[in-house]
């Protein structure tokens, strides 16, 4: 039986549907939240609608994230989380987009979009339109690749290091001292001679 809470967000969810019919493409409830799916050229829209609506009320913008999905043709998605203060509600946005197509940024709505969406460009690659400057934020001047990508390896490209001679930070490609391994985390004790209580993997190699 459904609660007081999860009634509220159903009707909170109903109405932003029926008010934005055209922009809504679903909305779901899942652990207590409310998620919103839209397309990508209706974030501004959706977004006022939900900061000036007298039902809704969210103003805050607590964060904006990525989320990668590469086997996807649009592998990313963003994500906006809201808070309500007056409605005492959070809710969430999700739109979708590619590695090549900008999502409008929304930084006239939300001032506090601008670090949020700088974030997502540096760590995924995301690309805001119209964005009042658009530059990496937390990687270091020169970085190649995103490191919030699944594919980016987990060495990265470079690595940064202090060069005594120079006297100043340098940076150079990275350079594995040893061949990078790959562990099944099986058994604790790889290659042993002896089977320890409950290493199933030894006990099979050994049969």
């Amino acid at each position: 039986m459904a609660t007081a809470a999860e009634n509220a967000l159903s009707d909170l969810g109903e109405h932003i549907a029926a008010s934005l019919s055209r922009e809504i493409a679903g909305w779901t409830i899942s652990n207590g939240e409310l998620t919103l799916r839209a397309a990508s050229g209706d974030v501004v829209r959706v977004l006022r609608f939900l900061r000036d609506d007298q039902l809704c009320k969210f103003s805050t913008l607590v964060d904006i994230c990525g989320v990668d999905w590469p086997g996807r043709a649009n592998r990313f998605d963003v994500v906006y989380h809201l808070l309500s203060m007056h409605q005492n509600q959070r809710i969430r946005l999700k739109v979708e987009t590619d590695e090549t197509t900008p999502v409008p940024s929304v930084v006239e709505v939300f001032p506090a979009a601008n670090w949020y969406e700088r974030e997502a460009f540096d760590l995924y690659g995301i690309l805001f339109a119209n964005h009042p400057d658009l530059r990496r934020i937390l990687t270091d001047y020169g970085f190649s690749g995103h490191p919030l990508r699944k594919d980016f390896p987990l060495t990265g490209f470079v690595e940064v290091r202090y060069d005594d001679d120079l006297k100043r930070v340098v940076n150079e490609p990275v350079k594995l001292v040893q061949e990078f391994r790959n562990f099944d985390f099986m058994s604790p004790w790889e290659g042993a001679k002896y089977v320890l209580p409950g290493d199933e993997k030894a006990k099979e190699g050994m049969a």
